[in-house]
């Protein structure tokens, strides 16, 4: 292999070949909502700048982990804005995804008795 981490394919969603600390931020964060998330949100709720989060959103999307449409809410002042949600076999990979990063427990001995 190559050094990257492939991560499985299930139905139409491919498989990501980087996934770093950015990526599993962004996964959950998009996890987490139960409505879409707009990009400067995503940015904001990551921590992530803007150069790191849109060129992941595209790639998720292009993957099928994610869908986009433009915010169509014509009483609201201000440009429109792009809305990203997880599909159903992207948010099942996305599972998978920040499971597998979460640090693992700890071992803390015990005192002696």
């Amino acid at each position: 292999m190559n050094g990257l981490i492939y991560i499985g394919s299930i139905g139409g969603v491919e498989p990501l070949q980087r996934i770093g600390k950015a990526t599993v931020d962004v996964l959950e964060v998009l996890l987490g909502a139960d409505e879409p998330r707009w990009g400067l949100e995503i940015i904001k709720l990551t921590g992530r700048p803007s150069g790191s989060v849109y060129p992941l959103l595209d790639r998720l999307e292009r993957a099928g982990w994610v869908t986009s449409t433009w915010d169509d809410d014509a009483e609201r002042r201000g440009p429109r804005r792009r809305m990203y949600r997880l599909t159903g076999e992207g948010a099942a990979e996305a599972r998978r995804v920040v499971a597998r990063a979460a640090p693992a427990p700890r071992f803390v001995p015990r005192a002696a008795q």
